[in-house]
């Protein structure tokens, strides 16, 4: 007598979605993105889409950590809001309900030097 199986793909969870930016969510994250570029502060991106978030890295030279992460949670859109902006080390730098709120962050003249 002979035992049958499944194959392992009908013993699988069905597809798991992943959270992702929208367009106009992009557009905004490459505008400030692009800025960065021009004043000399990034030169590399990677977007990354997971079962819980979304992630737009921004690097200044492409084999480093990412210098900034705008992440979109939705799970914390009722609470502190769904975007985020996070240095290298961790640390949130600016939190909120609207991404344009969040990419505000970067219009502050933070990256003029003085001599």
């Amino acid at each position: 007598m002979t035992q049958q199986t499944e194959p392992a793909s009908s013993s699988v969870s069905p597809s798991v979605r992943s959270i992702w930016f929208d367009r106009r969510e992009l557009e905004q994250i490459l505008w400030a993105y692009g800025k960065l570029v021009a004043e000399g502060e990034c030169r590399d991106y990677a977007i990354g889409a997971f079962r819980d978030h979304a992630a737009f890295c921004m690097h200044k030279r492409t084999s480093d950590a990412p210098t900034w992460t705008v992440e979109k949670w939705p799970e914390l859109a009722r609470r502190q809001g769904a975007y985020s902006l996070t240095n290298a080390s961790g640390l949130i730098l600016k939190r909120g309900h609207e991404l344009g709120q969040v990419l505000r962050f970067f219009d502050k003249r933070r990256f003029d030097v003085v001599d």
